[in-house]
């Protein structure tokens, strides 16, 4: 199991919606702890926020470069 994947038992506690239940699970529940601790105020969680949002942009990266290679395989194919 992934660093960044939570259990679905994690995922139920916090009440993460089916929507946020990617690979960045395990980022978002602690991002959302400190934001209902901290009254949702934009400046706080600073730290919490980077984390998830780098691991959504890796993940996109990681799915377009996927996406790119299957692209050029079907194009040989033609």
């Amino acid at each position: 199991m992934s660093s960044t994947l939570a259990s679905q038992e994690d995922l139920k506690k916090h009440k993460v919606p089916l929507l946020w239940r990617d690979g960045c699970s395990a980022l978002l529940i602690p991002l959302n702890i400190c934001r209902k601790q901290n009254n949702y105020k934009p400046w706080e969680c600073d730290h919490e926020r980077h984390t998830y949002e780098k691991c959504q942009y890796d993940d996109y990266v990681r799915r377009m470069k996927e996406a790119a290679k299957q692209k050029a395989a079907a194009a040989e194919e033609s």
